[in-house]
């Protein structure tokens, strides 16, 4: 099993004590060896997820983002994250949601869902609950969700949606402009040898909602295929 090993979190500490250019150059070497580590790790989750999914994310190395921040819009001005994070997204129109792992010292978590639904996605999405939000409750209330997930995450509108009153039955789930899904790991588990496992069992978990949301996002409200 490919291994997230204990360098990794040392890079990363060492990165975020160091956050400067001139660090970083000297230190590129270090940088391509732990880089070499996760993209052998990211290479296995893949591998392990498309026994039972359908991945379009080919390589660890495609599904890893850039450590290099962008800087232009934002207050902090340093130029690298502190942490290695990947995406795998599934694959045709008929399966919706993706994937995401992020390893940091005190902060890994894997998670999935729809970070940026486009508007006619959560318009879609809201007509569904609008007309019937048991399903999607269901999804949310079983035990196996939330002894893995919680709760459903992600930006809200402040009162209700346009088009929608406040005192809607189904306001607490209107209101969610994302809908994402997140566990969190120690630094043990992200160490240990089934690191790996555990991040496919949890993708895996995710599977009942990405089901409910390929079933709404591919019909009308009529139950009529889109795609």
């Amino acid at each position: 099993m490919s291994l997230i090993s204990k360098d990794v979190f040392n890079f990363l500490n060492q990165l975020k004590n160091n956050n400067d250019r001139d660090w970083f150059k000297a230190n590129k070497e270090l940088y391509l060896e732990n880089h070499e580590t996760v993209i052998a790790f990211a290479d296995k989750v893949i591998e392990l997820m498309s026994i039972s999914d359908n991945i379009e994310t080919v390589s660890g190395k495609k599904s890893l983002y850039r450590i290099y921040r962008d800087t232009r819009f934002s207050k902090n001005k340093t130029p690298y994250k502190i942490h290695w994070g990947g995406s795998l997204t599934r694959a045709t129109k008929q399966l919706r949601g993706g994937y995401y792992f992020h390893i940091e010292p005190g902060n890994s978590f894997v998670g999935g869902g729809f970070w940026k639904p486009n508007p006619d996605d959560i318009k879609r999405i809201r007509q569904e609950i609008d007309i019937d939000a048991s399903e999607f409750r269901e999804v949310l209330s079983d035990k196996k969700f939330i002894s893995t997930f919680g709760e459903l995450m992600g930006e809200q509108v402040k009162s209700a949606p346009r088009g929608y009153k406040k005192d809607h039955p189904a306001i607490d789930l209107l209101r969610f402009k994302q809908f994402l899904i997140m566990k969190r790991f120690s630094d043990k588990e992200v160490l240990s040898k089934d690191f790996s496992t555990k991040v496919v069992s949890t993708f895996k978990a995710m599977r009942p909602f990405f089901d409910y949301m390929r079933g709404v996002l591919t019909t009308d409200t009529n139950g009529e295929p889109l795609v």
